[in-house]
């Protein structure tokens, strides 16, 4: 049986990724895992899923995902024992184009996700939350607008289609999520395990480390090697959490939608 190989950038996805970076305030190198390979994951790296953390994230679209469509990702999570948090992101995004008001925000940045085979980079908008104030509204019992920050209100509409407000967006959610920071003896940087449980019993399982730019393609580098030595397939298909979160929540809209008609 042949291998498969992990995926590599072409010359021209690396000289955009070099182009962007330049203007990112950080990097996170992602990887998933195939399902079958969880638990050989957890115990090649030695995770402790009791050092875990509860998580709990919706987001807010239309049931057509009309906002993702058009590069704009709102949500709103419940993290435990800690403040919550509401973003407002864009992606993709050229780090250039960003007006300097925005850039100069205190609570806005801008980051590169990479993964094998691609990579995006986005601009988020974030503030902190009064956890009860994230809980009342995953109820329906608080305006999601109240969520948000006038900056990051701004900023969503300055960039969402006409017409959407805040207000008027459903719940995609909230799904349960264990965050686990770790760091292997033998590697020696920090590591992010996240677990995602889709209500259909559906899992997704990312590992994630985050650098300077400067540092991506050294990272990158020494995580692969590491992952691959410690037997993390590197060639397994790559899924995106919040895509299939978004597809899946919008689904069940419409199939709601339907029942009532």
């Amino acid at each position: 049986m042949v291998s498969k190989s992990a995926p590599v950038l072409s010359a021209e996805q690396v000289s955009e990724v070099l182009r962007l970076i330049k203007g990112a305030d950080s990097v996170e190198l992602k990887l998933t895992v195939p399902d079958a390979d969880h638990r050989s994951a957890v115990a090649a790296l030695g995770m402790d899923v009791l050092d875990s953390q509860v998580r709990q994230v919706a987001f807010l679209d239309t049931p057509e995902l009309t906002l993702n469509k058009h590069g704009v990702l709102v949500r709103a999570r419940r993290v435990q024992g800690k403040p919550g948090d509401s973003v407002v992101k864009l992606r993709p995004i050229v780090p250039d184009n960003i007006p300097a008001k925005v850039r100069k925000s205190p609570i806005f940045g801008i980051e590169v996700d990479a993964m094998p085979g691609g990579f995006v980079c986005s601009g988020s908008m974030k503030a902190k939350l009064d956890p009860v104030k994230v809980k009342e509204a995953f109820a329906g019992r608080r305006r999601i607008s109240t969520l948000f920050t006038k900056d990051q209100r701004d900023f969503y509409t300055d960039h969402a289609p006409e017409g959407i407000v805040l207000d008027e967006l459903s719940m995609l959610g909230p799904i349960n999520i264990m965050k686990l920071k770790f760091t292997p003896g033998d590697f020696g940087r920090r590591l992010v395990a996240e677990l995602w449980f889709y209500p259909d019993g559906s899992r997704i399982l990312e590992l994630s480390t985050k650098c300077a730019p400067a540092e991506a393609f050294g990272v990158a580098a020494e995580t692969r090697t590491f992952l691959a030595e410690h037997g993390v397939d590197l060639a397994g298909e790559q899924q995106t959490k919040t895509k299939t979160a978004l597809d899946f929540f919008a689904g069940e809209l419409h199939a709601a939608a339907r029942q009532r008609s």
